[in-house]
């Protein structure tokens, strides 16, 4: 079993992932970002996304019912069925769902963010929340039967509500009841990189003890991004890719050796 995440970036080779997966002879899941696509929708409903920043540093998209609305055209509509599309084509009978579909991420609704706006301490609410766990009978009863889970955000809150999370978190969930070998990250950069504006330092290795060190160095998304890599790692996976999903073989260029590996 495999978990390919793919970023929501522009530029990724959204064609030479789904023709490498296609490829694949073992079952795998996939969870998808929107976060370009879901900009751009936002500008055309008269808004721009709003960026807050916790009191401990990590930064998060606020989600208010216009960004959820966002988000469900995004994420869950546009790039989900054009991705179950492509799939389709190249044989691979994919099924395209949210998190929200059968409950299958379960997760519960943040209580309050606390941030500092001004030098104040306060606290903000909204709907996004944390993914507790996931029906993995259901996952399992697809991969089966031969369908490929096409994954996305909401999840579902503890009463059935639609919420906002980071697939990031969803990924760690998933491994837990799933158990894959292999986590493959698709990102705009040739992998984890020791200067975010330099692609040729590329970490090409990395021992999983490192991460948490790695989280210290790091601050907004990304700080976010390691967080859960360290969670990730904990797990019993056995190794995780982060690669370039802009090459003409995305997934096939990791598994051969590129991007940054944690074993």
């Amino acid at each position: 079993m495999i978990i390919v995440k793919i970023g929501g970036g522009e530029k990724l080779n959204l064609d030479g992932i789904v023709e490498d997966l296609a490829a694949l002879t073992e079952p795998f899941i996939i969870i998808h970002g929107a976060n370009a696509l879901r900009d751009q929708i936002a500008k055309k409903m008269g808004f721009d996304k709003k960026v807050i920043t916790s009191a401990s540093g990590y930064t998060s998209v606020f989600s208010d019912n216009d960004a959820l609305d966002a988000i469900l055209m995004a994420y869950s509509g546009l790039r989900n069925k054009r991705l179950v599309e492509m799939f389709q084509q190249k044989g691979v009978n994919a099924v395209g769902l949210t998190g929200l579909d059968g409950r299958i991420v379960q997760g519960q609704r943040n209580k309050g963010i606390r941030v500092v706006e001004n030098g104040k301490k306060m606290i903000k609410r909204d709907l996004s929340g944390k993914p507790k766990s996931v029906n993995a009978a259901l996952l399992t009863l697809l991969l089966d039967n031969q369908y490929t889970p096409v994954l996305t955000i909401p999840i579902a809150d503890e009463n059935g509500f639609a919420i906002n999370t980071e697939n990031d978190d969803v990924i760690c969930t998933l491994q837990e009841s799933l158990c894959a070998h292999t986590v493959i990250q698709l990102i705009e950069a040739p992998g984890f990189l020791n200067d975010a504006t330099d692609e040729s330092s590329l970490v090409a290795k990395m021992p999983r003890e490192e991460l948490a060190d790695r989280e210290q160095q790091v601050d907004g998304r990304m700080k976010r991004k390691m967080h859960a890599l360290v969670k990730l790692a904990r797990s019993e996976v056995q190794r995780i890719i982060i690669s370039d999903g802009r090459t003409d073989n995305p997934v096939r260029d990791a598994l051969n050796g590129s991007g940054t590996w944690i074993e």
